[in-house]
C-alpha cells in the first residue's frame, strides 16, 4: 500500500487556505468555489492556525443562530489539527481518520506542509490497490 505522500503527489498538492479574521462567508464561498470540503485556517505567521470544514459551518452557524457574514472563522475552526506524516502508509491513515472520524487530513514531511487528503481520497486509492491485487492473484492462479 502506498504512503500518504504518494497519495499527494499522486492526486496533487494544491492547497486551499483562508485567514482566521476572514468571515466564515468567505470560507463557504471559497469551499464552493474549490469544490472542497475544509479549508487550512492560516495565522498571521502563515503557519496552520485551525482548520474549517463544511460541517463546521452547518453546525456551528445555523444552530448557534450565527451570520456567517459576521462570524470570524477564528471562531468555528478547529484549532487542534492532527496530520500525518508523509512516510505513514494509508492504511493507517485510514484508521485514524476513521478513528477521529476527520474527512480531511493535512500531510507532512517533517514541518513542510505537503498537502490534504479526504477520506474520500483515500477510499479512492485503496480501491485501485484492492483492484490490482485481485488481479494480480488472478493472474497468479490462472498461471
Amino acid at each position: 500500500m502506498i504512503t500518504a505522500g504518494e497519495l499527494i503527489r499522486k492526486k496533487g498538492s494544491e492547497i486551499w487556505t483562508i485567514q482566521r479574521d476572514e468571515t466564515v462567508y468567505d470560507a463557504m464561498k471559497l469551499m464552493a468555489e474549490k469544490d472542497a470540503g475544509a479549508l487550512l485556517v492560516m495565522g498571521d505567521d502563515n503557519k496552520i492556525a485551525g482548520i474549517i470544514s463544511e460541517r463546521d459551518c452547518v453546525r456551528k452557524m445555523d444552530v448557534e443562530g450565527r451570520s456567517t457574514r459576521d462570524t470570524r472563522v477564528v471562531a468555528i475552526m478547529t484549532e487542534k489539527v492532527m496530520y500525518v506524516e508523509a512516510n505513514q502508509p494509508l492504511e493507517e491513515v485510514m484508521a485514524l481518520m476513521g478513528e477521529k472520524n476527520f474527512r480531511h487530513m493535512p500531510v507532512m514531511d517533517g514541518s513542510k506542509l505537503l498537502g490534504v487528503i479526504s477520506m474520500r481520497d483515500v477510499l479512492k486509492e485503496v480501491v485501485v490497490q484492492q483492484k490490482f491485487l485481485i488481479s494480480q492473484l488472478e493472474h497468479y492462479i490462472r498461471g
